[in-house]
């Protein structure tokens, strides 16, 4: 993995924010805190903090607002996501725009969500060879589902039936051809 150049310290009134999606497990964003910390102490960034688009939070609003109190000028927001589904191309832009529009003076920059990297290869290398000596998954013990509410008006999972999943792609696809 090719290691990035060290940063000059932030700028004076930069914010940093991680957003990750969300769990009903309160140590879900866990490893997304460690990588804060490493951005505060490896790349000098003073102000670096996290919240979730949904579930127990703490979410972005709340983060933005303290970011700003702590006098953030200029925050940027990196999306702790791989993949460029929806919440990327729609609802994260729009929380921030609504979001900045109450705070005319703040700059919001929307940053590059985690995506593809030639480092993920590796890491999923690491993995791999990591699991190998894992038990079989029937040998698991998982916890209750008790102990994770789903909130009131929301689903635990949104399961899409294969045949509707490839007559949703062919459809995306034939207006992406209509587009060109």
């Amino acid at each position: 993995m090719k290691e990035p150049e060290s940063s000059p310290p932030a700028a004076e009134g930069e914010a940093i924010i991680l957003l990750g999606h969300g769990s009903r497990v309160p140590e879900a964003g866990d490893s997304m805190r460690l990588v804060a910390e490493g951005l505060k102490s490896r790349y000098r960034h003073a102000m670096v903090e996290v919240c979730f688009l949904s579930r127990l939070g703490p979410h972005f609003e709340e983060i933005f607002e303290k970011c700003i109190a702590a006098g953030a000028r200029r925050v940027i927001v990196i999306p702790y996501f791989l993949h460029g589904g929806l919440h990327i191309q729609l609802d994260i832009p729009e929380m921030l725009k609504r979001s900045a529009a109450r705070h005319p003076g703040v700059q919001v920059i929307l940053g590059d969500r985690l995506g593809y990297d030639d480092a993920l290869i590796d890491i999923v290398e690491m993995r791999i060879r990591d699991s190998c000596e894992h038990p079989d998954v029937r040998d698991l013990s998982l916890p209750s589902k008790e102990q994770f509410p789903v909130p009131p008006g929301q689903h635990e999972f949104v399961a899409m039936p294969p045949e509707m999943a490839a007559k949703c792609r062919e459809r995306f696809r034939k207006e992406g051809e209509d587009d060109v």
